[in-house]
């Protein structure tokens, strides 16, 4: 198995990927349940085809097909390797998006490389999860991260955590390396920061109805400094694939 880091560890991308918690060690894997049946009856993968197999967590088996039936998938392990996790780590705090616009924002932020995603409940959120609903909306962001992973080949599933409170979120930014606040009304653009190519950056993005006063001050205390992407004003749910791409393209896509 190739060390974490190591230069030989192969260029993710090509084959399709699925993810299986907990990959066991073992020659022969079997791809069953969701992932299995997707392999099964909508790519028709036969015999003789290579697919990736991960963990979610940075284990990756490259693997060719023995068997698609019924019972999912049996591949052959022909390599296994270690992807190191992204640095500097990416963090989207991404205020409720009104309608199905979550699911999209955590697709979208995945596709372009986000680690950890904090749903926050902003004041002026549209959406609200009632106490009874928040762990099914969390579900449904996670459910969201893993596809994303899935289609866009990701070794690492994001992580998605529990709502976050404003007060959370602001012990949250006071613990990163780099704290920021896309706002429509700053003046400084993202594009004129120093990104750190190692450590935590995180950016926070706020809901249709935008941040409170008070929010900004909040953050602002945390340490967190508001920055704009340019003169257009995206939606919440683009927002912030907008702002990896820009954090992506100083430091990770060198």
């Amino acid at each position: 198995m190739t060390s974490p880091g190591a230069a030989a560890v192969p260029e993710l991308g090509g084959a399709p990927m699925f993810i299986v918690p907990g990959l066991a060690e073992s020659d022969e894997l079997l791809v069953d349940g969701a992932e299995g049946r997707h392999a099964v009856e909508v790519l028709r993968l036969s015999p003789g085809e290579r697919v990736r197999v991960g963990d979610g967590q940075g284990t990756v088996a490259d693997s060719e097909v023995l068997s698609a039936g019924a019972d999912g998938l049996r591949v052959a392990v022909v390599q296994r390797f270690e992807v190191p996790a992204p640095d500097p780590e990416f963090v989207l705090v991404q205020a409720l998006p009104k309608g199905d616009r979550g699911p999209l924002a955590v697709d979208l932020a995945t596709e372009l490389g986000v680690d950890r995603i904090v749903p926050w409940a902003a004041s002026r959120c549209v959406t609200r999860w009632r106490d009874d609903r928040i762990a099914k909306g969390v579900a449904k962001w996670r459910a969201a991260a893993h596809a994303a992973s899935k289609q866009s080949r990701r070794p690492h599933v994001p992580e998605v955590t529990d709502l976050m409170t404003t007060r959370e979120v602001c012990g949250l930014l006071a613990d990163v390396d780099l704290a920021l606040v896309l706002h429509e009304q700053a003046r400084r653009p993202l594009a004129e920061l120093d990104i750190p190519t190692s450590g935590t950056v995180a950016i926070v993005v706020g809901p249709e109805g935008g941040l409170t006063d008070g929010e900004v001050v909040a953050f602002r205390a945390a340490g967190a400094q508001a920055v704009r992407l340019g003169a257009e004003v995206l939606r919440t749910s683009t927002a912030g694939a907008a702002a990896l791409a820009a954090l992506s393209s100083s430091t990770r896509w060198k």
